[in-house]
């Protein structure tokens, strides 16, 4: 893929995502505030999916392997 083609495809994408987020009619310390407090919104999703979504896996395969009668030899 050509690099112009790159470039023009992200700028084609951050300006879909201004003009849907409104962010186009913001002033500029504005703009700056909101994509801060949304990027910190998706580091914590990002973060609390890592830590807790294998937790939650890992106790919902031994709920269901005990209703199933599957009996694991590892041992915590």
């Amino acid at each position: 893929m050509d690099f112009k083609r790159v470039k023009d495809y992200l700028s084609w994408l951050y300006y879909q995502y201004q003009i849907i987020s409104c962010c186009a009619v913001l002033e500029p310390w504005e703009q700056s505030m909101f994509n801060t407090i949304l990027l910190t919104i998706f580091a914590m999703v990002v973060y609390t999916a890592y830590v807790f979504i294998p937790i939650h896996i890992r106790l919902a395969w031994e709920f269901f392997s005990k209703i199933c009668g599957y009996q694991s030899t590892v041992s915590n």
